[in-house]
């Protein structure tokens, strides 16, 4: 996955600021400040490397597993059907 364009910490950044917490050079406030992240965001990646190790710290996709209002299957194959024919600007209500 790529990186965010907007992210403040790398993954390799990431890792860093959560082993110098775990090391105790640095408490999850100071971390937050030096990083330029906050509190909260600090004890996200902390809380990832120490369930998931150099792996958790890879950014993940904010796509829903589910969603609570999904599209009908039946506008779907619709959407399908046009874009194989390159009509999809033609797509009326159904």
């Amino acid at each position: 996955m790529n990186i965010h364009k907007s992210a403040r910490l790398t993954p390799v950044r990431r890792a860093e600021m959560v082993q110098c917490i775990i090391a105790g050079k640095l408490t999850q406030a100071q971390a937050a400040r030096r990083y330029g992240v906050s509190a909260r965001v600090v004890a996200k990646w902390t809380r990832r490397f120490k369930a998931e190790g150099p792996d958790g710290m890879m950014d993940r996709s904010s796509r829903p597993a589910r969603l609570n209002n999904p599209t009908p299957r039946a506008v779907v194959d619709r959407i399908v059907e046009l874009r194989r024919q390159r009509l999809i600007a033609s797509i009326s209500p159904i």
